[in-house]
């Protein structure tokens, strides 16, 4: 379960490394996108066939980023309507 979070964590970051400009999120949503994101890229990866979700291979750690990324730009989106409309 550590291991688990801590890989969040990586994703997360690396995800927001990725991303072009600034992100206005803290290290909790961070979190909570590198794990939502690594769940996403393990399903998929496991659709693929390359092993389970709970193991460390390279297509789902690069899907996990992928889909963080992706995540981190529906989270500012939806922050930034927010803003807008208050």
């Amino acid at each position: 379960m550590i291991g688990f979070l801590v890989a969040g964590l990586i994703i997360g970051a690396l995800a927001r490394l990725i991303k072009p400009g600034r992100q206005n999120l803290g290290i909790l949503a961070t979190l909570g996108l590198g794990l939502v994101g690594s769940l996403i890229g393990g399903l998929i990866a496991q659709a693929f066939g390359t092993g389970s979700i709970w193991e460390l291979n390279v297509l789902g750690f690069v899907l996990a980023v992928v889909a963080a990324v992706l995540l981190i730009g529906v989270a500012e989106s939806v922050a930034g309507k927010d803003r807008t409309h208050a």
